[in-house]
């Protein structure tokens, strides 16, 4: 049911690749609370994807913007503001990739060409979206900028490698910029640590079956789903969260904070 907490709000939403991504189903959400906003995503990412089935569902556009190019975010941003009218309330980053990962290279061997590039990708890209938004003064008032992140940022998981270093960095451009924002607007900038969830980008990290079982077994409310998620977001987007900034937010059944669950202390305990 529809309780329109984004009535009259604008916004863009980054990263929707397909109905198993968070960026999807946010749209979905934001789509029915009232909000109008555009869709974007790298020109690549949009040959793989069904984005334009999604921006049809929601009476939207999509802009294809590399978001690593701050030409490319202007353009972006010029754009959306002369389709939607106005300046924006709400900025989702839903971006991430590794090369190293979709290569299998463990984090001994990395090959720094391509941790750059996961740092750009993951989380530059997150600094240059602000930063060409504070320079087109196009966010309004006690508007939400969101980034996705993981718990990989504060703990070691050796399958994430490169991409745990750039979480870490999304944060702290989260606390940098929040708070540089919040002086200037009352922007609130926050990042949320989801769950492992089955999208295309996860499922493609080596081992993940096995450790989303695991994490499920550990949380005391089990795995939050990707629609889950996308509910949590709406909230940060509407007015209900104004003073909640420069926060990372667990989102993951409580995970982040169980030392050990009873249902995997039984199956190690004959070992």
């Amino acid at each position: 049911m529809a309780e329109n907490l984004l009535k009259g709000k604008l916004g863009i939403i980054t990263g929707a690749l397909d109905e198993n991504s968070i960026a999807w189903k946010t749209a979905l959400k934001a789509h029915e609370q009232g909000a109008r906003f555009v869709l974007t995503n790298a020109p690549i990412a949009m040959r793989m994807g069904a984005i334009k089935e999604l921006a049809e569902e929601c009476k939207t556009i999509v802009i294809p913007a590399d978001a690593t190019s701050l030409e490319d975010i202007e353009k972006l941003y010029t754009e959306s503001k002369e389709y939607l009218g106005g300046n924006f309330d709400f900025l989702l980053h839903s971006i991430g990739m590794s090369p190293n990962i979709r290569k299998g290279r463990s984090y001994g061997d990395l090959n720094y060409d391509w941790v750059n590039k996961s740092y750009d990708v993951s989380a530059i890209s997150f600094h240059k979206m602000m930063h060409v938004a504070e320079r087109m003064d196009i966010m309004n008032e006690w508007g939400s900028i969101m980034g996705l992140s993981y718990i990989a940022a504060q703990r070691v998981y050796p399958f994430y490698t490169d991409m745990a270093d750039a979480k870490a960095l999304l944060e702290s451009i989260a606390r940098g910029y929040g708070y540089r924002f919040g002086k200037s607007k009352k922007v609130r900038v926050n990042t949320i640590s989801q769950s492992p969830t089955k999208t295309t980008a996860g499922t493609g990290i080596g081992g993940f079956d096995a450790f989303f079982n695991f994490a499920d077994k550990m949380s005391p409310l089990g795995n939050a789903p990707a629609e889950a998620c996308a509910d949590y977001i709406i909230t940060m987007f509407s007015d209900l969260t104004r003073y909640v900034t420069m926060q990372n937010l667990f989102h993951d059944g409580g995970y982040s904070t169980t030392g050990i669950s009873e249902e995997l202390m039984e199956q190690f305990k004959d070992l």
